[in-house]
């Protein structure tokens, strides 16, 4: 429903019709006086109001009386049926009986057609009645609101008002139960709660106990509290429904602080104790959440099911994993809800090995769920163990446990085992595919090579209407800057700018960064920095990734330009913004203020250089030609050398014919990755370049002995929208032969220019 009002109206009686024109009720008490009959208006729904229609066949009129008659005979044949017909036999035989009827009676037909889900003749029975009660009133508005016809309910309502039935204390909180599953704002529980309070029961309990609830799930907890404040008797249920809408709201202190006062006035039972150990979870703390499983165990409160898995839960969340093991272990009752959530302690853990004997040992009590085998699932996919994935597949089908989110989860599985025909498959026998569908079965694809079946995955998951998430856009757009397909990448960019793709504030500059950074690694620099001027805010991330792509474009003065401008925009600077900056540095070779900027990590911004800086230090170094100088800085630094530090120093003596140097960090940069092929590539082409063929061809025999091969290059281009990808020496490519052609051309001419 869009929109329903609860207005008051004068005059009693007549035929119900749309349309009326009253005025609004406002919260609470503020005009009281203005009131007097509460009806429904402005419904977009046609639903008509069938009353003194839709008869049984008998189209018999009940009339009651003011006497009751005292025969079982009525309710032995109700209590009977088991089913619709039987019901509707036993239905028959009360209207041609003789004698009185009275009006429990069918209150009792109303509430068992309701059970069966014949909310006709439910609505039949009770329009056969010329003066129904207050309790038959609340009988039919009660199976609208139980039945979801929400509407009707409501519309009943109005005209139990207009008829001037008397109410009851249970006639409001079934209004107000439909009031919450229609999900209004506060004004419509204000309503409810000021009719309620002038006829006389807002100090009820129980209806105190609804408005609370009522004022909880519309969020408005000041209301809330206010009426829970006035109760003149408040009982448990009183007190939980405060709890909980204070632990709902992320206020765990409030709702803590509340539970300590229910405790001067009233022993919790289960049910608030399961709140508080939510709530436990959101507060993180594990000092009281141990406090409430002892008091759990004082009072008694252990042996509930429900309390147990929440206990279990709290320690997953925040405790280690041999508390989590040790409570499951003590549980003398454990429930596939224990078993699932022992079994995700260990697979955020990553330990696949106690996830897989949980799970046998598991089959030996209960049955798995499909929450199971989808939590199974994802611990293997992290490792790729193909072989238990298919079995665990094999199981769901032998169990008949299909499921679209475990289908999900097993597309993604194969998907990322490499087993694309079986992820092409589960994804086209999934019937309502979602945006996680489609994003599993896109990623799936890129990660594997098919980057143009992922795009063609995209283009349906536009067509078939679905949204993707913000999720799924980043990581697509990280995907085509890391294959340099710019084409690909506008056209995501162009969708989230046509859809105005931006959830929240967060998700607008994550978003945005991410299309910058696209446009960086595409090549377009120019483009990137429009983007950059674009956002609305800018964090330290986008300013980082600015800095890194000016530097990986060779544009140094620019990243130094930029940076300059972040601190005066008040941005502070981090250990990822340094680095990116020393790279820009030592790419351009500007010593002098790589130099200064290193320097000024600790003076300045009091952020204590890494050995990644120190790297970046000493290649800026060698790059320059300052090898002393690099080998003095690893040298006299306090963290211990590793072996990409003597690896931009063998780097740098390579390009400057330093043989000593090149030897010596050669050593030990093999000291430290004895089978790291590419250093000893490295090497041997430091020898080359000093003309050392004998100590080439020695550095050749040792990679030969050890087995070390280097892996064939390989690069990717995209054209007109489609990814190609090359090999070294495969001549596979369609155009090899032209693509070999222009390339010797190419060199040609390079040749005859230099």
């Amino acid at each position: 429903m869009d929109c329903w009002d609860l207005r008051l109206a004068g005059g009693k009686g007549g035929s119900c019709r749309y349309g009326f024109q009253s005025s609004v009720f406002k919260i609470l008490s503020h005009h009281f006086n203005v009131f007097h009959h509460l009806h429904l208006s402005s419904l977009p729904s046609k639903i008509p109001l069938i009353l003194h229609t839709h008869h049984l066949k008998s189209h018999y009129h009940i009339r009651a009386t003011p006497f009751s008659l005292s025969s079982s005979s009525t309710s032995l044949v109700l209590h009977s049926c088991r089913d619709l017909r039987t019901l509707k036999q036993g239905h028959g035989h009360i209207l041609v009986s003789t004698g009185f009827k009275p009006l429990d009676l069918f209150t009792k037909l109303i509430t068992l057609y309701a059970r069966f889900n014949d909310i006709a003749s439910a609505v039949s029975v009770f329009g056969a009645l010329q003066a129904p009660n207050t309790m038959l009133w609340n009988s039919i508005i009660k199976t609208h609101v139980d039945s979801g016809r929400l509407d009707s309910a409501l519309l009943f309502y109005r005209k139990m008002r207009e008829l001037s039935v008397s109410h009851d204390c249970f006639t409001f909180p079934i209004i107000n139960k439909a009031v919450m599953l229609i999900g209004s704002d506060v004004r419509y529980a204000g309503m409810v709660h000021s009719v309620a309070f002038r006829m006389g029961f807002g100090l009820d309990v129980y209806f105190g106990n609804t408005m609370v609830e009522v004022y909880v799930k519309s969020g408005n907890l000041s209301y809330a509290r206010q009426v829970f404040d006035e109760m003149s008797d408040r009982d448990l249920v009183s007190w939980t429904s405060m709890i909980s809408g204070y632990v709902s709201e992320g206020n765990v202190a409030s709702g803590i602080s509340m539970f300590n006062k229910m405790r001067m006035e009233l022993e919790p039972n289960s049910v608030t104790m399961l709140v508080m150990l939510q709530g436990c979870c959101g507060f993180e703390s594990s000092i009281y959440g141990r406090q409430l499983h002892g008091y759990v165990i004082k009072n008694g409160l252990l042996s509930n099911g429900a309390v147990q898995n929440s206990i279990l839960r709290m320690y997953a969340k925040f405790g280690t994993i041999k508390q989590v093991e040790d409570f499951f272990r003590e549980l003398d009752r454990r429930d596939v809800v224990s078993w699932n959530i022992c079994i995700s302690s260990y697979t955020s853990r990553g330990d696949v090995v106690k996830v897989r004997d949980l799970f046998n040992e598991m089959q030996g009590e209960v049955t798995p769920s499909i929450e199971t085998l989808t939590i199974v699932i994802s611990a293997l996919t992290k490792l790729g163990i193909l072989c238990q994935g298919e079995s665990l597949h094999g199981l769901a089908i032998k169990s008949g446990l299909r499921d679209d989110v475990l289908q999900t989860s097993l597309l993604d599985f194969y998907a990322k085992c490499g087993k694309l025909e079986s992820a092409d498959k589960l994804f086209r026998e999934i019937p309502y595919r979602n945006c996680i569908t489609y994003g599993a079965m896109m990623f799936g694809l890129i990660q594997n090579g098919y980057f143009n079946e992922a795009v063609g995955v995209f283009s349906q998951m536009q067509a078939s209407g679905v949204d993707p998430g913000a999720e799924i856009l980043r990581n697509l757009i990280d995907a085509f800057a890391n294959l340099g397909a710019l084409k690909l990448g506008k056209g995501v960019h162009g969708y989230i700018i046509r859809k105005s793709f931006y959830e929240t504030e967060e998700c607008h500059t994550h978003l945005e960064t991410s299309i910058m950074n696209m446009y960086i690694r595409c090549g377009s620099i120019s483009t990137s920095r429009v983007c950059f001027n674009r956002m609305f805010f800018k964090d330290v991330v986008a300013w980082t990734s600015m800095i890194e792509g000016y530097g990986s474009h060779g544009l140094g003065f620019e990243a130094l330009k930029l940076f300059d401008l972040m601190t005066r925009e008040g941005i502070k600077p981090n250990n990822v913004t340094f680095l990116s900056l020393l790279s820009a540095c030592s790419h351009s070779g500007l010593v002098t203020e790589g130099c200064e900027a290193f320097y000024s990590m600790k003076w300045r911004f009091g952020i204590e250089p890494h050995l990644d800086h120190y790297t970046c230090l000493v290649d800026l170094l060698g790059r320059s030609g300052k090898l002393k100088e690099a080998l003095a800085v690893i040298l006299k630094m306090l963290a211990f050398p590793d072996s990409r530090i003597w690896g931009a120093l063998l780097s740098g003596s390579k390009i400057y014919g330093n043989r000593e140097l090149g030897e010596y960090a050669a050593q030990r940069l093999l000291e430290l990755e004895p089978d790291n092929v590419g250093y000893y590539t490295l090497w041997s082409n430091t020898q080359a370049s000093v003309g050392q063929w004998d100590e080439v061809e020695e550095i050749r025999r040792v990679m030969k002995e050890n087995d070390l091969k280097k892996k064939p290059g390989w690069s990717f281009i995209e054209a007109k929208g489609m990814i190609h990808v090359f090999v070294s020496g495969d001549d596979s490519h369609h155009h090899v032969k032209k693509i070999y052609e222009v390339l010797g051309f190419l060199s040609r001419m390079i040749q005859w220019f230099v």
